[in-house]
């Protein structure tokens, strides 16, 4: 009892300390990850009055009260460690809060779709959108379409506020915001929008040269079959071939909602073979292991990963990028990612 007090106490004491370090990043480049980071654009796209390009991926952020728009064109941005947000054409977003704890933004046009990998007790995601407040609770994908005034979950749990009301949407679940003002949830084809949705295909596209990037990135973290130089733990991290940050877990691996896989560094090191849902899988090194058509109920499926590998054990601290955090039940917090 009186241990578990002392960890509680501890724990405390490190995520405050924890919350009021810098984002963090290497010293001989500006890439840095934190909630509003630009990770990908194609076609046109602006934050305000800053037209973006490539050059701007990993550099630009979207601060409080700015606007990501795009016209003919799609973006990527990071939320907290292991959650993307992607935009659709002709869309924009609001920043409302870029806080690691609690991270709001507001769809004012268009299509966004929030890809959650990670998610931690201490996260608070939420996505405003035509007078509605929605709080993502569980790994998934969601999908918010202020065109068509509904809300999508393909896996996952998220709760849906709008004046007096809430309610609580699962996998396979829709809500829309019309005019009646009800909320009723229903269900919805997710096979129809995986092959007709635009917005979803080319995310998963994104989705898949992540996973490559994870694997590409993963493997220079590992030194004499153990974590080398530069691991701090999990979360984003950059990779220079790709052009944008990756999400690298502290250990095992997972399949992603698309059915891409993630691995930590170990597990990278421990190929051509590793463990999975369905038995072996072969790893090349080259290509992320695959479940080929992936899960088709778009869930998150991890083995062995978690709050591993780097951070707060009890007995000592490491601090810095990646999100190494507390490990005895806190927060992954710290650094906002790590640049090279």
């Amino acid at each position: 009892m009186k241990l578990a007090k002392w960890r509680t106490a501890a724990g405390s004491i490190f995520l405050a300390a924890l919350l009021t370090l810098p984002a963090w990043g290497d010293s001989q480049t500006t890439h840095t990850a934190m909630p509003g980071t630009l990770n990908y654009v194609e076609g046109r796209a602006s934050i305000g009055e800053q037209n973006l390009n490539s050059k701007d991926v990993g550099v630009s952020n979207l601060q409080n009260g700015q606007t990501l728009a795009t016209e003919n064109g799609k973006t990527e941005i990071l939320l907290t460690p292991g959650v993307y947000l992607r935009l659709g054409n002709d869309s924009s977003i609001r920043m409302v809060s870029n806080s690691l704890t609690n991270t709001q933004v507001a769809l004012d046009q268009g299509q966004a779709m929030v890809e959650v990998d990670q998610i931690y007790p201490e996260n608070d995601i939420t996505i405003n959108q035509q007078g509605a407040k929605t709080r993502i609770l569980k790994k998934g994908l969601y999908d918010f379409d202020a065109r068509n005034e509904s809300i999508q979950v393909f896996d996952g749990r998220a709760k849906v506020f709008a004046g007096d009301q809430e309610i609580t949407l699962k996998g396979g679940h829709e809500v829309a915001l019309d005019a009646s003002g009800k909320l009723k949830a229903r269900d919805f084809d997710k096979k129809e929008v995986a092959k007709n949705g635009d917005l979803y295909r080319w995310s998963s596209l994104r989705s898949e040269y992540l996973s490559q990037a994870n694997v590409d990135t993963a493997q220079l973290y590992v030194a004499n079959g153990w974590y080398g130089p530069g691991w701090w733990g999990p979360g984003w991290y950059w990779d220079p071939f790709y052009a944008g940050f990756t999400f690298i877990p502290g250990g095992g691996f997972f399949y992603n909602p698309f059915g891409w896989g993630f691995f930590s560094p170990l597990t990278v090191y421990r190929a051509p073979y590793i463990a999975g849902y369905h038995g072996y899988h072969h790893f090349d090194g080259s290509r992320p292991v695959a479940i080929g058509r992936g899960f088709h109920n778009h869930a998150v499926r991890s083995f062995g990963s978690g709050r591993q590998a780097g951070g707060f054990h009890g007995g000592g601290m490491r601090a810095g990028g990646g999100f190494g955090g507390f490990h005895g039940g806190g927060f992954h917090g710290g650094g906002m990612g790590r640049g090279r």
